[in-house]
C-alpha cells in the first residue's frame, strides 16, 4: 500500500464487523425463536443500520462484496486494493 488508510476506514470496517456479528447471533437465536417479536425488530433495525453503514463505506472505499451484491464505480474499483479482508 502506498498510503496509509484515514482512521475513518477502520472504524467503518469495525461498526460493519460488530453490527454483522450481532445480525448472524440473532438469525440463530431466530431459528429456535421465531415468534420474538423484539428480536425480530432488533434485527431488522441492525439491518438497516448495516445497509447504512455500508453503504458509507462503499461510497467513500469502493465495494465490499462482488457478483452484483455492491456497485461498481465507471473504474471497476473491485480490483484496487486495500480489500477489508486484508486490513
Amino acid at each position: 500500500m502506498n498510503s496509509p488508510l484515514p482512521p475513518e476506514y477502520y472504524k467503518l470496517l469495525e461498526e460493519l464487523q460488530a453490527v454483522d456479528f450481532a445480525l448472524v447471533e440473532l438469525t440463530l437465536y431466530l431459528d429456535t425463536h421465531p415468534k420474538d417479536i423484539d428480536s425480530i425488530r432488533q434485527f431488522n433495525g441492525l439491518a438497516k443500520k448495516r445497509k447504512k453503514i455500508a453503504q458509507e463505506y462503499e461510497a467513500r472505499y469502493g465495494p465490499l462484496l462482488q457478483f452484483g451484491r455492491s456497485y461498481s464505480d465507471e473504474n471497476w474499483s473491485w480490483g484496487k486494493p486495500p480489500w477489508p479482508w486484508q486490513v
